[in-house]
């Protein structure tokens, strides 16, 4: 945007052509006049992000004044210049959070974000940012991806500064910082970087702040999934998850009293908690709000189902095509006959059929989802069975693996796991035990090889490098309040 004059009538001109003043019916221009001199103030901001309430009442006090300056003769005008704009804004602005500035830039994107932009015929180059935004927004109800049994119900919104405050309620702490970034050249997100000052690493933080700098694209539509590919661009075709995310401030707030890092996305109902480590998806918000034994049986449950998701059904193809050197007391678990399909394309057919149900469901109406995703995984699976196109075997296992995969949050973790399974179940038919064996390096190596955002720390961390106490406290559920400092 072209940079403000000293003439009033051309900013405004300025104004008009930039937001397309009676081309864009939500864009709103209100002019008034002040004081005695003929003197003018344009209010410009956009319909829908600020409350009628609060614009009557900013307008009705606008009207009232006479000005703040006087002439000899008892005449009163608008103040000139920057100085005298902060006067005005500090003498006759009904108003808490307002600012003067002369960013032709700054003022245009804090106009498009909400704010109201005040222009005045004695103001010269400078305007007045009136912050009197009010998003429309949804309740702060739990996650449904993460919900736990006892404990706080609320959750983040697509509103950012409504995030925030669901932090400081929980965090008072005068060291707790919000740095503010905007990113995008169309889109001008706003993104924020919180941590609490003395307890993150500030060589890390350091570094987040200059990679957030540094992103230079149109938009961030799609909230933080679009800032994490625009932080991690190498090393794409690694499934593992390369950030986590929570939408429970109580979560969030344990991560940065442990040391760690939020990043926010406006108009994303989750945040960023950096660094990132694959042991950190084996622990649930749920777990911290049951007894120790409770939440610490819980977590080996979670542990022994995730190894379970990824390596029970090509343990058991393995053991079907070894079968002659197993023990007798295995054979129970080997299939009593073959189907009219192979059984790696049997197993390979169901893991396909079970993402097409689950986008089905997902495509469906809530009051009809549950009974089609039920109904067409009974139906389907009766009648492949029935006339002999699968095995029972088979379906019971891709069954016990698909409700598996449920037992943790994290849905790029969860197809991570499948993406490894089908890729040692492949590995398997075609080059046998080495296969098997080639797959499981392969997934040792994806771990160890996996980019993220971690700084010093490893994606293996506290295993590698090892940290006996900080890896107990991730496996078991130790007797201390979630938020502890611990081995960190």
């Amino acid at each position: 945007m072209d940079t403000l004059t000293e003439s009033y009538q051309e900013n405004v001109a300025l104004f008009d052509r930039t937001l397309r003043i009676g081309t864009n019916f939500d864009v709103i221009k209100k002019t008034v006049a002040v004081g005695d001199a003929g003197d003018e103030l344009t209010l410009y901001y956009i319909d829908g992000f600020i409350e009628g309430a609060s614009m009557q009442k900013l307008l009705s006090g606008l009207l009232s004044r006479k000005g703040i300056a006087g002439g000899s003769d008892g005449s009163t005008y608008l103040p000139s210049g920057k100085e005298n704009a902060e006067a005005f804004v500090r003498y006759a602005l009904p108003h808490v959070e307002c600012d003067v500035t002369d960013d032709g830039e700054t003022m245009l994107t804090l106009v498009l974000s909400g704010a109201a932009l005040l222009l005045g015929s004695r103001f010269e180059s400078s305007a007045v940012i009136i912050d009197a935004r009010t998003y429309p927004v949804r309740s702060v109800g739990e996650p449904e991806d993460d919900r736990v049994m006892k404990g706080a119900r609320d959750g983040f919104v697509e509103t950012l500064i409504f995030n925030t405050a669901l932090i400081r309620r929980r965090i008072r702490d005068p060291n707790f910082t919000t740095e503010h970034f905007t990113v995008g050249r169309v889109s001008r997100s706003d993104v924020v970087l919180c941590y609490i000052a003395g307890r993150a690493d500030e060589g890390y933080v350091s570094a987040l702040r200059k990679r957030i700098e540094s992103i230079d694209v149109d938009d961030l539509s799609l909230g933080h999934q679009s800032l994490v590919e625009c932080l991690i661009r190498k090393r794409w075709f690694n499934p593992f998850p390369k950030v986590r995310t929570t939408g429970r401030p109580d979560a969030a707030a344990c991560q940065l009293v442990e040391g760690s890092v939020l990043v926010i996305v406006d108009n994303s109902p989750e945040v960023i908690v950096l660094p990132t480590a694959i042991f950190d998806f084996l622990e649930e918000t749920n777990d911290f709000y049951m007894p120790p034994l409770t939440g610490g049986y819980l977590r080996a449950v979670r542990i022994a189902v995730f190894f379970l998701t990824l390596f029970l059904i090509p343990v058991w193809f393995l053991s079907i095509r070894y079968a002659d050197v197993l023990p007798e007391w295995i054979y129970v678990i080997l299939p009593q006959s073959e189907g009219r399909l192979p059984l790696i394309t049997q197993l390979l057919l169901v893991e396909f059929l079970i993402d097409g149900l689950r986008l089905a469901s997902m495509n469906t109406p809530d009051m009809l989802s549950n009974s089609l995703s039920v109904v067409g995984g009974l139906i389907l699976g009766d009648f492949a069975v029935g006339i002999g196109l699968l095995i029972p075997e088979v379906i019971l296992l891709m069954a016990f693996v698909s409700i598996a995969n449920f037992s943790q949050r994290s849905y790029q973790l969860g197809y991570a796991l499948k993406f490894l399974r089908v890729i040692l179940l492949v590995l398997t038919a075609l080059f046998g035990i080495w296969g098997f064996l080639s797959g499981v390096l392969l997934v040792v190596v994806l771990l160890v090889t996996n980019r993220t955002l971690n700084g010093r720390r490893r994606y293996l961390d506290p295993l590698s490098p090892l940290r006996p106490r900080a890896l107990r406290t991730i496996l078991t559920r130790v007797k201390k309040p979630i938020g502890g400092k611990g081995d960190q």
